[in-house]
C-alpha cells in the first residue's frame, strides 16, 4: 500500500531571528518567526509525512506552547517523524519540495539541505528534491513578509515481521 501525503507552512520574516532553511543556517538580515527555529521547510515536510501516514500534523506532536520546543532544531522534529513513521512501519519512497522566497538567493544552500534531510529520513539523497520559487512580487511572501513551503511525500507500507524462509521450512 502506497499513501501520498502534502505539507504546507508559512512563517513571518522578522529581525532579531535567525533564518534556517532545511537545517541550514542562512545568512539574511531577516529569520523566521516561531516557537522552534520556524523552519518552513521541515515543517511542510514533517506534515506531508505525518498526513501520509495519516498520524495527524506537526502541531499535534510537537506543541507551539511546550517550552521543550523552544528554539528546537526542526531537523530534530524531522527525525522524530521519521521514528514514527517506522514504528508504524512505513517507508519514505520520496519528497518533492519547494520553498517560496523572493530573498535571499537559496540555489547555493539547495545541496546541503538535500543531504540534512537524507540524513534526517535516512533515505538516499536521491529521493529529496528541493526547489525554490519566488511569489513574482505578490502576496506576503512577494512583498518579503515571510518565507513558505510546500511539500508532496510518498510513503510505501512495509510488510508486517513475519518468520524467515527458514523458520517457515
Amino acid at each position: 500500500m502506497n499513501r501520498v501525503g502534502i505539507g504546507y507552512d508559512l512563517h513571518r520574516l522578522v529581525k532579531g531571528r535567525s533564518l534556517v532553511l532545511g537545517g541550514v543556517n542562512i545568512e539574511h538580515h531577516l529569520g523566521l518567526e516561531g516557537h522552534s527555529d520556524a523552519d518552513v521547510l521541515l515543517h511542510a515536510l514533517s506534515d506531508a509525512l505525518l498526513g501520509a501516514a495519516c498520524l495527524g500534523d506537526i502541531g499535534f506532536h510537537f506543541p507551539p506552547g511546550d517550552d521543550q520546543y523552544r528554539n528546537i532544531s526542526s531537523l530534530v522534529l524531522l527525525r522524530k517523524v521519521r521514528e514514527k513513521l517506522e514504528q508504524e512501519r512505513w517507508s519514505i519512497v520520496n519528497a518533492d519540495t519547494v520553498i517560496v522566497a523572493e530573498l535571499p538567493r537559496l540555489a547555493p544552500h539547495i545541496e546541503a539541505m538535500r543531504e540534512n534531510i537524507a540524513e534526517a529520513l535516512a533515505v538516499p539523497r536521491g529521493a529529496v528534491s528541493i526547489k525554490a520559487t519566488t511569489a513574482e512580487g505578490l502576496g506576503a511572501c512577494g512583498r518579503q513578509e515571510g518565507i513558505a513551503a510546500q511539500a508532496v511525500v510518498l510513503l510505501a507500507k512495509l510488510a508486517p515481521p513475519g518468520p524467515s524462509s527458514q523458520e517457515a521450512e
